[in-house]
């Protein structure tokens, strides 16, 4: 499973929290590329619902990622 910032932003909008199925179905009914459903399938089968990208993809970067600077440098 390989997962890249364009290909996690089809999932931006989903309706989280959401299921393997929930995901696979919004992905279809959204035209994400096929990379996004291959990805999506390789999921555990569970019944829980992943409640954030974070947790389908650890690396996922946050609005924290972002911050380089040292606010203390000024």
């Amino acid at each position: 499973m390989i997962w890249t910032m364009e290909l996690a932003s089809y999932l931006d909008e989903a309706p989280w929290p959401a299921t393997k199925e929930e995901l696979i179905d919004y992905a279809l009914r959204t035209g994400a590329p096929n990379e996004v459903l291959e990805n999506l399938q390789e999921l555990d089968d569970s019944e829980e619902p992943y409640e954030n990208m974070e947790e389908i993809w650890p690396d996922y970067p946050t609005e924290s990622d972002y911050f380089f600077e040292d606010e203390n440098e000024y």
